[in-house]
């Protein structure tokens, strides 16, 4: 059993600036069959992610539902104690939802933002303290979790670290399956 770092994508490199944008739903959906498939083959008991809009609080939303029927944690990390402080007040709520819905939380530094450093602290606590990652990120399309696959890159020069990644032609599936799979639904209804 491993524990699993998520993160990926903010909202807004997806072009994501509402939560009623149908590339959620997507997201989520391989997310969740990304997890579901490695619960049923007891292959993680801890999910590790930060708070960042987007890929990771999709992520502790997905996280929240599956620990209904499945035997898993999720951990929620932050680099810096004032982390969601210049949010609007929607995202703040979605904060702290995510917060306390969370087994476990905490930020890994003990002060507010001062610095990049606490970023890099942050980065590379979560990479010592879990066994693999999932990203949804694609390196033809980079984006700020750049800095978080070539971490993990570096790490596994010295370590074994698996790294799955889902990237856009993985989404461009899940999307296929998830509307055949809702018509399929919705023609015996």
């Amino acid at each position: 059993m491993d524990r699993v770092w998520i993160t990926g994508y903010r909202s807004f490199e997806l072009n994501i600036f509402n939560d009623k944008d149908p590339k959620i739903k997507i997201i989520k959906y391989a997310l969740k069959n990304y997890l579901i498939n490695k619960l049923e083959n007891a292959e993680i008991d801890w999910i590790i992610t930060g708070a960042n809009l987007g890929v990771e609080q999709w992520c502790a939303e997905v996280m929240m539902e599956l620990r209904e029927e499945y035997n898993v944690r999720f951990s929620v990390l932050i680099p810096y104690t004032n982390f969601a402080d210049r949010w609007n007040e929607n995202n703040q709520a979605k904060f702290i939802n995510i917060k306390n819905g969370a087994d476990f939380f905490a930020s890994t530094s003990n002060s507010p933002y001062s610095s990049p450093m606490q970023l890099k602290n942050y980065q590379n606590f979560i990479v010592d303290h879990t066994d693999q990652a999932l990203m949804i990120y694609d390196p033809e399309h980079p984006g700020k979790s750049k800095y978080d696959y070539q971490l993990i890159k570096n790490k596994q020069e010295v370590k074994e670290y698996p790294l799955d990644l889902i990237d856009f032609y993985d989404l461009q599936d899940s999307a296929e399956e998830y509307q055949e799979n809702h018509n399929f639904k919705n023609s015996y209804n």
